[in-house]
């Protein structure tokens, strides 16, 4: 997070931006990036307390809670077709639970928590996001939250051990990550925000688990921990997404 701040920083546009932002947006987006913090931290948990797939997997559970969350936080008319078809993944994350071992159920209920976090920030981004650049709004957002942790790491010692400076193969790969798998689809995010509601944006989102699934098949040999069950919870979850582009599509041509 300290890696993606920096880089945000190096553009001259996100401090001309900053500048007009007042102190209450300021605020509004530094709180949202404490919400962000604490996503992250429960996905990673979820990961080292079952794996990457499963972790990924309850990001299914977003448009479920996004269905909910969305119309409270942005005041917009609740639309049951997006509550149904949010709840009709639901069979399909029961499934993912009865495919996985006894030992990774307590990573799939911090998975779901997880999941539950990211429909919070999603629908407040949704509703603040036209009060400033996407690039700012990242910036801001993820300095909060790196302060967030830090406060934690600091207060807490024992929830677990302080940040040590990585190797350089380590530090490559958490450029990396920051640089192309966070500041640049967070950005993208926010981008798509302006044009699309939380729930369409977090149904994209949902299609996750089959980048995760497939890289930690190929990566990590996940698929000799799960089952067959897994792997049918996996397809209703998408098959949840597609219904719902194929609604929009059709009602958009209609």
């Amino acid at each position: 997070m300290v890696i993606v701040v920096a880089a945000a920083a190096m553009f001259p546009a996100f401090w001309r931006a900053l500048r007009r932002m007042d102190a209450r947006t300021v605020a509004i987006f530094s709180g949202i990036g404490v919400v962000v913090s604490l996503h992250w931290l429960s996905f990673y948990g979820a990961i080292k307390l079952s794996n990457a797939s499963v972790a990924a997997t309850c990001m299914g559970m977003t448009p479920v809670f996004t269905s909910f969350v969305e119309p409270w936080v942005t005041r917009s008319r609740f639309d049951r077709r997006d509550m149904l078809i949010g709840v009709a993944a639901i069979p399909g994350v029961m499934l993912v639970v009865g495919g996985t071992p006894e030992g990774m159920r307590v990573g799939i209920a911090v998975g779901v928590v997880s999941a539950f976090l990211v429909a919070v920030f999603g629908s407040l981004n949704k509703r603040f996001v036209h009060e400033g650049e996407p690039l700012v709004v990242t910036g801001l957002e993820l300095a909060a939250g790196t302060v967030f942790l830090t406060l934690v790491a600091w207060l807490a010692p024992q929830a677990g051990a302080m940040p040590t400076l990585p190797g350089a193969h380590d530090a490559i790969l958490l450029v990396i990550l920051a640089l192309v798998c966070t500041l640049f689809p967070f950005w993208l995010a926010l981008i798509a925000l302006k044009h699309l509601s939380a729930f369409s944006a977090q149904l994209a989102v949902s299609l996750e688990p089959v980048y995760a699934i497939l890289l930690a098949i190929v990566l990590l040999g996940e698929q000799r921990e799960l089952g067959l069950a897994f792997y049918l919870g996996v397809a209703i979850i998408l098959g949840s997404v597609f219904a719902h582009t194929a609604l929009k599509l059709r009602t958009a041509a209609s």
